[in-house]
């Protein structure tokens, strides 16, 4: 059972909702104001089932959070936080071993964020939450914490599916970082670095994880370009050419040279390339790369190019569908042809 809802008297509905429904599995508050420590404790004592809560976009006082992942905690599997300036003692709570079960948890930010930037410490995070699946900061200023001697001894996450630490803001994700966090996570599937700009080609591929479907590597809001790698991709599509399903390298400043190696990656094996969603936005890609990437890969479906500055005019646009992208090769041919008609006729 779920249940959502607009609260305009979100304490007083929330310990009615507790009264009358203990066999209440999720909850999801949206834009709800005031949640006190009173009713959430209402929730942990009178829904025993409650495993999924999600506090996004509502006001709720960090103190009332960290009561009720202590009564309750242990039956938590989903947490949907949104950051505050008070949410250190959120992660705190969860890094004392309070939700041993949890398998996903998302903090997003409000789009007027707060200075201040969490300080998160990994090691912890692990030892706490083994069976984590899921985890999604999002849009959150953040910083590992430094180490200490009473500091546990970093474990991984080797349960972990998702990890998304996407940004429009400032990061602090390195490839030491990056490793950190995913140095026992072999059952990758999905990992979200856009706005990630520390993080290299190098460190990518040098991650315990074999089999990645999602790779999101775009840079849409930074201005750090001057930092960014020129040459590298090939790392990732050598690496991930047979699993992977979706990539964005959106905005990256690798050399066409370095494009046409990566993506001559989904040519190789025995097998068809399971690509099917390709964002090369903003990139050196020419149009020889491209017309042999779509010959490589028939299930691609979606295809970014807008902003190539390679490409001829009216080809740097969004392409979706296969038929779409079939009409995309076969101007992208013709205008690889005309040079060589014209210079036939001269």
């Amino acid at each position: 059972m779920g249940w959502q809802g607009r609260l305009a008297h979100c304490p007083l509905s929330l310990q009615a909702l507790a009264e009358s429904c203990p066999l209440l599995l999720s909850l999801k508050l949206t834009h709800c104001r005031g949640v006190t420590t009173k009713s959430l404790s209402a929730l942990a004592e009178r829904c025993p089932r409650l495993e999924s809560l999600n506090l996004q976009n509502s006001q709720v006082d960090s103190s009332a959070v960290v009561s009720f992942l202590e009564a309750a905690g242990s039956r938590i599997r989903q947490l949907w936080l949104t950051y505050s300036s008070r949410m250190n003692a959120i992660i705190t709570t969860l890094s004392s071993g309070c939700c041993l079960g949890l398998r996903l948890l998302e903090v997003n930010t409000e789009i007027k964020q707060s200075s201040q930037h969490l300080q998160l410490s990994v090691e912890q995070l692990q030892a706490a939450c083994q069976q984590l699946q899921v985890l999604r900061l999002l849009n959150v200023i953040w910083s590992v914490k430094p180490s200490s001697r009473s500091t546990p001894t970093a474990l991984g996450f080797p349960r972990l599916e998702e990890l998304c630490l996407a940004t429009t803001s400032y990061s602090f994700v390195s490839d030491s970082v990056l490793q950190k966090i995913l140095q026992a996570s072999t059952r990758l599937r999905v990992l979200d670095l856009r706005g990630c700009f520390r993080v290299t080609p190098k460190g990518l591929q040098e991650l315990p994880c074999p089999d990645l479907e999602q790779l999101y590597l775009g840079l849409y809001c930074s201005d750090n370009h001057l930092l960014l790698p020129s040459v590298g991709s090939h790392l990732l599509t050598w690496k991930w050419h047979h699993s992977l399903q979706e990539l964005d390298l959106a905005g990256q400043s690798f050399s066409e040279h370095d494009l046409e190696r990566a993506m001559a990656a989904f040519g190789q094996g025995s097998s068809r390339a399971a690509l099917r969603s390709l964002s090369l936005t903003g990139t050196k890609v020419t149009v020889s790369t491209v017309s042999a990437l779509i010959i490589s890969c028939p299930a691609l479906s979606y295809l970014n190019l807008c902003s190539c500055r390679y490409l001829p005019r009216g080809m740097k646009k969004v392409y979706r569908g296969q038929d779409d992208i079939r009409q995309c090769l076969s101007k992208l041919l013709a205008s690889a042809d005309e040079p060589a008609a014209a210079q036939d006729t001269s």
